[in-house]
């Protein structure tokens, strides 16, 4: 299957795109399966997953107090400007993973951003080694080169705040009915991306603008 594990919906506040586009997306362009991971909320997956034909991991990107991290199967909202480790702990409560997304993105909100935090990935589920929003040329390759050193699963997403960048990036993985069968698929799986046009960020960025002034 073909796993998007990195989408936004009009759930977070940089991003207009609604659940029935997310869905006519991942129809046309073959996506079996997505994370809806909102920013500072896991309500945009909860949704999802009552309309969608195919398979939705509820996530949230959590801002922490030292940058962004996603739990995974989470079946409600954490919020954020908390330390890192207390995310973690909270995703771990509701029996969610820990995703670490665009980590070696110096451009971005990375917990991995402050070198104290690789004490941190010893609680870390998966790593995202494929942003297709990454804007370093090498960031991905060292993300790559961090889940291979640690040995943590890495993952793949679009990043999506747009229609239209649904599929840029995803992992081929087989079938998994829980978050166990998850890990172990994810382990077995191929990373497929390619970088997004950087136009697309202009989108979020009005987005956003209208969120703040509407």
């Amino acid at each position: 299957m073909r796993a998007d594990l990195h989408i936004h919906t009009c759930y977070s506040m940089d991003c207009a795109t609604t659940l029935e586009q997310v869905v006519s997306r991942c129809v046309k362009v073959g996506i079996d399966c997505v994370a809806i991971a909102d920013h500072g909320t896991a309500v945009g997956g909860l949704e999802l997953q009552k309309i969608a034909p195919f398979k939705v991991v509820v996530a949230e990107e959590i801002l922490t107090n030292e940058g962004e991290v996603i739990g995974l199967f989470l079946s409600h909202d954490i919020a954020g400007g908390i330390p890192a480790v207390e995310a973690i702990a909270r995703i771990k409560e509701q029996g969610g993973l820990v995703y670490l997304p665009h980590p070696c993105d110096r451009m971005r909100e990375s917990i991995m951003r402050n070198g104290s935090m690789y004490e941190l990935l010893s609680s870390v589920d998966a790593i995202e080694v494929f942003n297709s929003r990454a804007l370093p040329l090498d960031a991905n390759r060292r993300a790559r080169k961090l889940a291979e050193q640690y040995g943590i699963p890495g993952g793949a997403g679009s990043d999506a705040h747009t229609p239209g960048e649904i599929g840029n990036a995803w992992v081929d993985m087989p079938d998994f009915t829980d978050k166990e069968g998850f890990l172990q698929s994810l382990a077995k799986a191929q990373v497929v991306g390619k970088r997004a046009n950087p136009m697309s960020r202009l989108v979020s960025m009005r987005a956003r603008l209208a969120s703040i002034f509407s």
